[in-house]
Parts: C-alpha cells; sequence; structure tokens
C-alpha cells in the first residue's frame, strides 16, 4: 500500500464499491475498509435457515439495479453478474383471487386494472416510455448539479412525481389500480400522503415497463462480488474484518468517503452533532423462508411473479404505514415479498423454494410480528404454513445488528418525511461533501437515496475526484 494514498472508502456495499471502483477507473489509488468479513452491506446472500436455502437478508429484487447508470457503465457481466427476469415482475393479488400486474408490456398491466382505469394507467406512463435512460440520469442524482440531459421530460416528470401518491391515486376510479400505485409508493417505507411519493411509485412502474425488476443469479451478493472483483482488476485493495472507530485509525489519504449512515460518519470523523437533525425512518420486520414447495397463490399471476405485494386496497396500505411512522405495532402488515426460486434454481435444494418477506413496523420495535406476517400471507395464499421447513426472522434490533447503516432498523437509512424526501442528508450544494474537506458520504443517505443502484457511490466520486484534481491543478 503507497504511504498516502488517493482515496480510503470506509463501507463495502453498493455505494461504497461502486465509489471505490469509479476513482479507481480514473487512475485514482483507493483501499476499502468493511467491518464485516465478506463484502455487500445491503445486497448479501446466506444460508440464513438451512443449508442449500440461500436467502438474500436485505435486497432481493433490482428494478434499479438493471436501470442503473452507474452499473451499466461497468462491465459487471464479466464478473458474473446475471440478470434473471421472472415472466412477471410484480403481481398484486385480491382476496377474490384476481390480481392486478406490473408486466414488462403496459398493455397488459393496464388490462389487469379493469376496463375504467386502463387508459388512465396507459396515460400517467406513456409520456415517459422509451425514455429510461434519460430519466435515470435526470433524477437519480442531485437536481442542480448540472442541466437535464431532457428537459422537457424532466421538468413533466418532476411536476408529477412530487404530488402524494394519494393526489395521484384519485384519478383512478376502481381499488385495483388505487392499490396497485399505493403498493409501489410504499417501497418509500412512509405515508403516501408524503410529497414525492407519486415519484416513488412511477420510478418503479417506468422500471418495470422498460428494464424489468429482476434477481441476479445466485443472489444479490452477485451485485456486490461482481464490484469488488472489479475495483480489485482495477488496482484497488478491499479489507474485510475492519472495524473503523476513528479517522485516524486509517492509513493517510487525501479523501476519505463514507458508505455510512450520516451519524457513524459524524463520530468516527469528529463532526460532533452535523448530522444531529437527519432523521431516521420506519423499519421492517423481515422473514426470511425455506419452503418445500411454491407459495400456493390462490391468484395464478401471482404463482409466475418475481414480486408479490400483500396489502390490497390503498386504504389498508396507508393504515399498515401509519402504523410504523407513528410508532404503532403491526396488526394487518403491508407485505412485500420474493420469490427468487421461481427463476434461479440454484438458490434452494430441488423441489425446494426460499421466500423473502417484510412487513413495515416502527423503529426499534422489539416486538415479533411473525403471526400477523404469516397470517396475512395466508389470506392469499392458503396453506403457505404447511410448506414452511424453517424460517430466519429479524427485527429492527437484528437489522441494525446485521447492518450499521439500519440506525432503529431503517433500511432506507433516513426518513422520508418532509423536506428529507429530497434533501438528503441536508441542504447543500454538494450533499456528499462534509465540514472536513477530505472527508465526504456516499451511502443511501446521500441523492439519490435508497436502493440498490450504486449512484450515491458514483455521485459522490465525482465530487471526490473534482476535489482531487482541483487540489493537484490538472482540472
Amino acid at each position: 500500500m503507497p504511504s498516502m494514498l488517493d482515496t480510503v472508502v470506509v463501507g463495502a456495499g453498493p455505494n461504497g464499491l461502486t465509489a471505490a471502483a469509479e476513482l479507481a477507473r480514473r487512475g485514482f489509488s483507493v483501499a476499502v475498509f468493511e467491518a464485516f468479513d465478506t463484502v455487500g452491506g445491503g445486497a448479501r446472500t446466506e444460508e440464513l435457515t438451512l443449508p442449500g436455502f440461500r436467502h438474500d437478508p436485505c435486497s432481493a429484487v433490482h428494478p434499479l439495479g438493471i436501470g442503473s447508470p452507474a452499473f451499466s457503465a461497468m462491465p459487471l457481466e464479466r464478473y458474473g453478474l446475471e440478470w434473471l427476469h421472472p415472466e412477471l415482475p410484480l403481481a398484486h393479488p385480491f382476496p377474490d383471487g384476481t390480481a392486478a400486474v406490473l408486466a414488462r408490456s403496459v398493455g397488459e398491466s393496464a388490462m389487469s386494472l379493469g376496463v375504467r382505469d386502463a387508459g388512465t394507467y396507459r396515460r400517467l406512463v406513456a409520456p415517459y416510455l422509451g425514455h429510461w435512460d434519460d430519466l435515470a440520469a435526470d433524477f437519480l442524482r442531485v437536481p442542480w448539479d448540472g442541466p437535464p440531459r431532457d428537459p422537457y421530460r424532466f421538468a413533466r416528470f418532476g411536476l408529477t412525481a412530487l404530488r402524494p401518491a394519494t393526489w395521484t391515486m384519485r384519478r383512478f376510479a376502481d381499488e385495483k389500480a388505487r392499490g396497485l400505485f399505493a403498493g409501489l409508493a410504499a417501497h418509500a417505507i412512509a405515508s403516501n400522503t408524503g410529497i414525492a411519493t407519486t415519484g416513488i411509485a412511477l420510478m418503479f412502474a417506468l422500471a418495470a415497463h422498460e428494464r424489468g425488476w429482476p434477481l441476479p443469479r445466485g443472489g444479490s451478493q452477485a451485485i456486490s462480488d461482481a464490484l469488488a472483483a472489479y475495483l480489485r482488476e482495477l488496482g484497488g485493495t478491499i479489507h474485510t474484518g475492519v472495524e473503523v472507530k476513528r479517522l485516524d485509525e486509517l492509513p493517510p489519504a487525501r479523501a476519505y468517503v463514507f458508505d455510512t449512515s450520516p451519524s457513524a460518519l459524524a463520530r468516527i470523523a469528529g463532526l460532533g452533532g452535523a448530522y444531529d437533525r437527519y432523521r431516521y425512518g420506519a423499519s421492517v420486520f423481515k422473514v426470511d423462508y425455506a419452503l418445500s414447495g411454491p407459495v400456493p397463490w390462490t391468484a395464478p399471476e401471482a404463482r409466475t411473479a418475481g414480486t408479490v405485494h400483500i396489502g390490497p386496497t390503498a386504504t389498508e396500505i396507508e393504515a399498515a404505514l401509519q402504523a410504523a411512522v407513528t410508532g404503532r405495532e403491526p396488526q394487518t402488515p403491508f407485505l412485500i415479498t420474493a420469490q427468487p426460486s421461481l427463476v434461479d434454481p440454484s438458490r434452494a435444494p430441488e423441489g425446494k423454494h426460499v421466500f423473502w418477506a417484510y412487513g413495515h413496523v416502527p423503529a426499534h420495535w422489539e416486538g415479533d410480528a411473525t403471526e400477523v406476517v404469516e397470517r396475512q400471507i395466508e389470506r392469499f395464499a392458503p396453506g403457505f404454513r404447511d410448506l414452511v421447513v424453517a424460517r430466519a426472522v429479524a427485527g429492527p434490533p437484528q437489522l441494525a445488528a446485521r447492518n450499521a447503516n439500519y440506525v432503529g432498523g431503517d433500511i432506507a437509512c433516513g426518513a422520508f418525511a418532509g423536506l428529507q424526501t429530497v434533501l438528503r442528508p441536508k441542504l447543500a450544494r454538494v450533499p456528499y461533501a462534509t465540514a472536513h474537506p477530505a472527508v465526504f458520504l456516499c451511502s443511501s443517505a446521500a441523492p439519490p437515496g435508497p436502493g440498490v443502484h450504486g449512484m450515491s457511490g458514483h455521485w459522490a466520486a465525482k465530487a471526490v475526484w473534482r476535489k482531487l484534481r482541483a487540489a493537484s491543478g490538472t482540472d
């Protein structure tokens, strides 16, 4: 290791690895330090239940991964990353055995919503179809960092996206469309009455139509492993099993980039109360299942979908979200579930399956939601419990212990509420920079926010290389 590195990255999640690779690709010397024994952060795969059942402890399905400008610019397929597409990206079943779907085809999606809402859905997404590359480049970034690639669609999408999802749902006549849209917006882990929740739902819908909602062969670990392999080929080094508590424990470097929560960055870098006003949000209760067979969904569409949302109506979904954000324990949770082994038999022994599910709960909640989660699944898949061979549960304390970025169990590393929805971690011209001139933030607490897409790492790396080149007089 050289006596003075250009950059040290703390945390080997997708954003930290992306930032490191971006810098190494531009000729900077980079070393990454990770507290766990393996890389991955929120993109890991482990045998959580029984041998041969490979589960994703956090992220599982990656619409923003396959659609990421940062990942697309790297040869990750050369290092083993292969995207697998289920027959349907998403199904949203109803108690009568029918389902709304989010398909690759806009027409198929629209018709699943019923005659009265099919045209409304088509009109909602039509202006943006065929323009994913520009939309992703313009919205997965800090809005004021240069002009948009497509000013017209940037303005049009932005005005629509800033609305609460509840406003947009008024355009739909029936419960199917409102339920589907509410479920998409609920990925923000915030009330659907919040600003910009329409944007969350619309981005997920467009991602399905333009790129799909795929799963990586072998599990989410494949994304992290590909990033790590690419970084090593570029000359970067990765040190695992090293917990960093103070900045002076790290090698001398011209810049330090943190794929951590703002709280951890402030503590390690000695920034005092720099992020005391940053708010963390509600958490989730996660269950990973080893099953003896596929989930027996009543709705046929759910049997072929990679992701299944469970919580039929917008009213029920909003009640579940409100309970979580206001500190009440779950009664009828809205569930986001995934079925990786439907498209990837390597994830479980022959004939067996893995199943991934979480519902929303208050931050720091220490209860056990297993019963209410399984009761909700049984509403739409009677006999599900009979297939459970083993389960691994993780509430907020376990999630926070597994990943230090999940403060209080907040898997989004920051609440989507008020101005923090669009100004993360705080209002700043360069939100990746900090009060320390050599310290930067690259985690999902920084724009564009959560998701396995590497874009927070990409933009943080850009801020770093601008600073380093300006300091050396080469920029």
